[in-house]
């Protein structure tokens, strides 16, 4: 009885869920339709901005709210007549260069475009010290001495033994 309840309330969730998503939609194509020179002008403008939410997605990628939110934003912006260089400083002066998808190299940038590389060289540094020292104490193991021998063949010997 209960499973059937929860059965029922897990399908009606998803019914509202997908029609409640169906409007967005219809609009979000009507729009397409709409003014196919200002679509293309907001494609090219999304695929040069970053989701904030999703990070490794642009805007033209990312179904996140607040992406939908940027892409209705440009729109507005094409259709007030705003060209695409004032839509991106817009856009980098409201949320910085992050937005960028390839942010500019400049001061504030640099370690983004440089920290891969710095820390590739850093690990070849320091892989490249620590096989030298393992190179050095590798050499500086000395055979043993007669002694040494002797005592190591007892101790086999014993070993062999038992």
């Amino acid at each position: 009885m209960i499973g059937r309840n929860l059965r029922f309330v897990l399908v009606f969730a998803a019914f509202i869920g997908l029609t409640a998503a169906l409007p967005a939609a219809a609009e979000e194509a009507a729009t397409l339709a709409a003014d196919p020179v200002a679509e293309k002008r907001l494609l090219e403008l999304s695929n040069e901005l970053r989701c904030l939410v999703c990070q490794n997605q642009t805007i033209a990628d990312s179904n996140a709210e607040l992406a939908v939110d940027l892409r209705r934003e440009i729109r507005g912006m094409i259709q007030a007549g705003k060209s695409n260089p004032e839509i991106i400083d817009f856009m980098v002066v409201r949320y910085g260069d992050f937005v960028l998808y390839r942010p500019p190299v400049k001061g504030i940038t640099l370690l983004l475009w440089g920290g891969p590389l710095a820390l590739m060289l850093l690990g070849i540094f320091i892989l490249q010290r620590y096989l030298r020292q393992r190179a050095k104490r590798i050499a500086a193991d000395q055979p043993l001495s007669v002694d040494e021998t002797q005592r190591a063949e007892a101790l086999l010997k014993e070993i062999d033994h038992k």
